[in-house]
């Protein structure tokens, strides 16, 4: 994958920039502007473990960017490249994703600076419980404070480790398994939570296509059915993206870049078929179905009608934003357009739905999974039945009614097993997460056709969240 040229912002500069352009806009009182900005606290720690017989040492970051609301929610990613701009940059975006979506947290963000690769499942259980017992004894880890999930590198195993660590710390806190989201379902997670971010991803293009304004600025018509989608980075993100995408709504996936080169098929690939080979042979080289280039960044510059980057920071920048031909991009992944490059973009008419919205289905899930482990009961427990019960008195009518009518009405085959099943916790979780993305997105929407000072979706959503915070604050007295 091509870096971004040298000249350019880097991530955490870019952050800044384009919530300088929403500020300047907005009519924030002296001193709000830059409180909402900065980042309040960051955590360096660096710490040994003894691995094949020396003690190697690791750095770990935990940054807090904003706490008008506690406690702080963000993930926690395990990457070479792991620094404290990017974390910082990445904590900043979740308090502004937070707010955009409503969920009652302030923003944070960790990251251990390792390659999980290097290491087998044992080593990184050790490595991982000493990162979160450094950050545990300091509050940085706690379910009222603050309250890290999977990110790039991370995932359910490393949650289950990092919640357990705690409970081991705090055997006496009933509210313990709520100092994590993203755990396994046998450890205190919920249905839905793997799939999130690749789901929210799908309900917000399925938003965009509610409107034909926004499909008209995109220079499209129709629906999302016969698409063609290039996804960059086949992920847990990408991939769900993807899979849903077309399994559910019609899209055709064209092209898929991964870090050993890309794919691409102008029929459409096969998701399920792609990942299985990236699970048995460590990437997209040898797939027998499509066409493979070593070059897998040329491939964000093909024909497609949207484009998904879901895996890189500025993977989209200065060097090669001239040749991006997509009408409608959606940042799947944190930042995976430089600021320089979002410019370009703007100006060429291209419609960018922004990270900041696009991958919240992540932290609103996270959300729902804190309120079940606070509540201690799964959603749709003491209401599923009860449901069911009411709903078979319908049919119980219904099915009265198709007696006596006989041949002149009758219900539909399977409508009967359809309406009676009660409503379980992925049902559940997809209708909150559905709610949520539809609703943020039509604030979005609102604040970029009804203010000619706003031209772009980023923009809006950067003034959405931002007066959120502000209002945050204003609330507490400041």
């Amino acid at each position: 994958m091509s870096a971004a040229p040298t000249n350019e912002p880097t991530f955490r500069e870019s952050v800044d920039l384009m919530f300088n352009r929403a500020v300047s806009i907005m009519d924030l009182p002296p001193g709000l502007e830059e409180k909402i900005r900065v980042c309040n606290a960051t955590y360096t720690v660096r710490f040994g473990v003894r691995l094949r017989g020396r003690i190697q040492t690791f750095t770990g970051y935990r940054s807090v960017h904003s706490e008008h609301m506690e406690p702080v929610k963000g993930g926690i990613r395990f990457a070479p490249s792991v620094n404290q701009d990017e974390v910082e940059a990445l904590a900043a975006l979740m308090t502004y994703k937070c707010a955009l979506v409503e969920a009652p947290f302030g923003g944070s963000k960790g990251g251990l600076c390792i390659d999980p690769r290097e290491f087998d499942a044992h080593e990184m259980e050790q490595i991982t419980r000493r990162f979160a017992y450094e950050l545990a004894k300091r509050d940085l880890i706690h379910p009222a404070q603050n309250v890290p999930a999977p990110d790039m590198g991370t995932g359910e195993r490393e949650m289950a480790w990092i919640a357990d660590q705690y409970a081991r710390m705090n055997t006496t806190d009933i509210n313990a398994r709520a100092c994590v989201t993203g755990k396994p379902l046998n450890a205190g997670g919920i249905a839905g939570r793997v799939e999130a971010t690749g789901r929210g991803v799908q309900y917000a293009l399925r938003e965009f296509f509610r409107d034909k304004r926004d499909m008209e600025q995109a220079g499209m018509t129709g629906s999302l059915d016969g698409k063609t989608v290039i996804v960059q980075g086949l992920g847990n993100v990408g991939y769900h993206a993807a899979k849903f995408l077309s399994e559910e709504d019609g899209c055709r996936i064209t092209g898929i870049i991964e870090h050993d080169g890309a794919l691409f098929n102008e029929e459409g690939l096969s998701i399920d078929a792609v990942r299985e080979w990236i699970v048995k042979h460590g990437g997209v080289t040898g797939f027998p179905d499509a066409a493979h280039t070593a070059e897998g960044a040329a491939v964000l510059e093909e024909e497609c009608d949207i484009l998904i980057p879901a895996a890189l920071e500025g993977v989209i920048n200065l060097g090669n934003v001239h040749r991006i031909k997509a009408s409608l991009i959606i940042e799947a992944a944190n930042g995976p357009i430089t600021a320089g490059a979002d410019d370009v973009l703007r100006n060429k008419g291209t419609v960018i739905i922004p990270d900041m919205y696009a991958n919240a289905g992540g932290v609103t899930v996270s959300y729902f999974e804190w309120v079940k482990n606070l509540s201690h009961i799964r959603f749709g427990r003491m209401q599923r039945r009860q449901e069911e019960a009411r709903h078979e008195l319908i049919v119980s009518e219904l099915e009265r009614l198709d007696e006596m009518l006989g041949d002149r009405w009758s219900m539909t085959p399977d409508f009967k097993q359809k309406y009676l099943r009660g409503a379980g916790e992925l049902e559940l979780v997809r209708s909150g997460l559905d709610d949520t993305m539809r609703i943020a997105y039509q604030s979005m929407r609102e604040v970029w056709h009804e203010r000619e000072d706003v031209t772009d979706l980023r923009t809006a959503a950067y003034i959405v969240a931002i007066e959120k915070v502000a209002a945050a604050y204003r609330a507490k007295g400041l």
